[in-house]
């Protein structure tokens, strides 16, 4: 029961995790720029750019791709990969979890299967950590290269994707742990029922 009780923990932790990402990738808060000549705060986001002035705020999409900084492409496209690869990991991972009834009678695949969701929840958290933490390193260079009266810096869905790697890398390695799937008998259920049958005649 313990064990799969830290295998559910673990898919819980992945779980929240890929809803962190999900929400840091769709969040316009990405980057925040307060212009000194305009007198407004404008908001960068993957997808949309948000202007806020005291009277009203406003939002366009990033509607070319083309056109879009080379780096917002590819943190898109990891994030998005990172997301694809956590949601099939959500379903390989039940398939093979303790606590679920799938494919009981085969251990090894049920077993197999766990394994593999943990190391795609974990691929998933490292691939989401690394392409934040690139992009934010390019936001540090871009304020070095500002303006000094222009106010250059990431904001809040940079963070929210931290967090959301970090919980898929731990419950990934959760997954993965060694004490969720205990040790094996090398005897099948039948040979065990007639061992036991076997050594009540000798009683």
């Amino acid at each position: 029961m313990a064990s799969s009780g830290i295998q559910l923990f673990g898919f819980l932790l992945a779980v929240v995790g890929l809803a962190a990402i999900v929400t840091a990738t769709c969040m316009v808060e990405w980057t925040t720029f307060e212009s000194s000549e305009e007198q407004a705060e404008i908001y960068g986001g993957l997808w949309e750019t948000c202007r806020a002035s005291s009277s009203r705020m406003s939002c366009k999409a990033r509607d070319s791709f083309l056109e879009l900084p080379w780096g917002i492409q590819v943190t898109r496209a990891v994030l998005i990969s990172s997301i694809c690869l956590s949601s099939l990991a959500v379903l390989v991972s039940i398939w093979g979890m303790k606590c679920t009834r799938f494919m009981e009678d085969r251990e090894e695949t049920k077993r197999f299967m766990a394994l593999s969701g943990g190391v795609m929840f974990m691929i998933s958290g490292l691939l989401a950590l690394v392409v934040t933490s690139w992009y934010v390193g390019l936001l540090i260079e871009a304020y070095k290269n500002a303006h000094h009266l222009d106010r250059y810096e990431f904001g809040n869905a940079a963070f929210v994707s931290w967090v959301g790697s970090i919980l898929s890398l731990v419950g990934g390695a959760f997954l993965n742990c060694r004490r969720c799937f205990g040790t094996r008998s090398s005897l099948s259920p039948a040979m065990i029922r007639q061992s036991a049958a076997g050594g009540a005649e000798y009683v």
